[in-house]
Order: structure tokens, then sequence, then C-alpha cells
């Protein structure tokens, strides 16, 4: 029985089959030029800089910076204040907790433009000179801490419950300061120590 393929068919080999997927996927990905012009518009509005002046731990700063840069950046990346921990980046853990005009916020979900003219501190802004807060001494004198991690976050969200009255009893301080996880599960502690530094304010 004669083959069903003609014998002057030309047989593709694998390299030839590779080679005209790889063109044909090459031509698909080309950009209309009206969409590759909205494209570039929008990169060039997401590099425009804005200018920021706030004031951390009584310092003025001015600085130009991308709309999109969270507060938590502008302290580590551009300030060196690196006490403010990145821990989940989405709000779900305060260790990048700071006070914005003396309430607790989380630094990773608010954008740095937001604190232009505010005032923010963090926790390089909470001793005075050699003399530790109040909290953070209670947090040495209750071993509120182990790893260290979510210490300085801790502290932060402490000093924003105390300052919001919400010390009545271990269980609301353990409520109000719910939304800073210890890995470690030093919770007993740290709880001691918040109603201390609220009883000495007192």
């Amino acid at each position: 029985m004669e083959s069903t393929m003609s014998k002057h068919q030309t047989t593709i080999s694998r390299r030839d089959l590779m080679r005209s997927s790889a063109i044909a996927a090459a031509g698909a990905a080309i950009v209309p030029a009206d969409t590759a012009g909205a494209a570039e518009s929008t990169s060039k509005h997401f590099e425009a800089l804005a200018m920021v002046h706030v004031e951390i731990n009584g310092i003025d700063h001015q600085l130009e910076l991308q709309p999109r840069v969270t507060l938590l950046d502008m302290l580590r990346e551009r300030l060196q204040l690196t006490g403010t921990k990145k821990g989940c980046n989405r709000g779900e853990c305060g260790a990048c907790t700071v006070l914005l005009e003396g309430r607790r916020v989380n630094a990773c979900l608010v954008l740095a433009v937001a604190t232009d003219g505010r005032k923010v501190t963090t926790i390089e802004g909470l001793a005075d000179g050699p003399h530790l807060h109040p909290v953070q001494q209670a947090f040495i004198d209750h071993d509120a801490f182990q790893c260290g991690f979510c210490t300085c976050g801790q502290i932060m969200s402490a000093v924003g419950c105390i300052a919001e009255g919400h010390t009545g009893s271990n269980a609301e301080i353990r409520e109000w300061m719910s939304g800073n996880i210890c890995r470690c599960s030093a919770y007993p502690q740290i709880a001691a120590a918040v109603e201390a530094a609220a009883k000495e304010k007192a």
C-alpha cells in the first residue's frame, strides 16, 4: 500500500518547530502603539516625585519620594530608623507600629505622602537622652521580650494603648494590644509591663 505521506513532503525538525513557535509568540506579544503610550504615561506618573515635609521624633525632614512609598520604607530606607521592623508588610503583625499624631498606626499601611505636615514618633524617639521611657523600662523590668523582633512595635503600641486609656484591667490590655503579635508568646509579661507602666503614669 502506498504511504499517505508524499515523497516530496518536507519533514519539519524539532528545532524548526521550536524556532517558529518562538517567533509566533514574540509577534503576539507586540503591544499596539496606543497601549504602549498609555503604559509609558502610567510609568512616568509613578516616577514623579512628591515632596514630603514631616516631623519625626522632633526633627523636621523634607524628602522627595515616589507617591507609592510607605511610611515604613521611608523610615527604614531613607532615614535609617530601623527600630521600626518590617514583619508581614500587610498590617497583620504590628511589628511596624509607630505613632502618627499620637495615635497608633501600622507604618506598612500608611503612604509616606499621607504624613506630610504631620508628626511621627518611632521607637528611637521615646527615650529622653539616657533616660528610658517608662514603657521601655517596664518591658525590661518584666522581661517582656525574648527574640526582640516584635518588641519595638509592642512598646509603641503600649504607649498608644496607655494614652488611649485602655488599661483598666489585664484583660482590657490584652484586647487592645491584640494587634501586635509575639511569636515567642511573651504575652503575660507584655501585659504585666503595660499594666505597670500605666500605673506609674497615673
